[in-house]
């Protein structure tokens, strides 16, 4: 009975190891894909942000227009500068 016993516990041991080695391969290929997938995401992300930038610039609205903005009036008179006598 000892010997039955023994090679019950052998096979159980190995059925275990077995499951935990299948366990890992497929938890390594499954973040694999995810690093992956995430890759791609990111990529494809960033080149839509690019694009995005790009489009916003040549479109009218986001290109800076020199002649909107202010310029100093030249019929201005400058204030006088009043300095105090002692």
């Amino acid at each position: 009975m000892a010997k039955q016993d023994r090679t019950r516990a052998e096979r159980e041991r190995a059925r275990i190891y077995a499951g935990r080695l299948r366990f890992h391969s497929d938890q390594e290929l499954r973040r694999r894909r995810d690093n992956l997938m995430a890759s791609v995401f990111g990529g494809i992300l960033i080149v839509a942000l690019a694009v995005g930038q790009y489009a916003f610039h040549v479109d009218a609205d986001g290109a800076s227009d020199a002649s909107a903005s202010p310029s100093p009036s030249a019929t201005t008179p400058a204030a006088p500068i009043l300095i105090p006598t002692p």
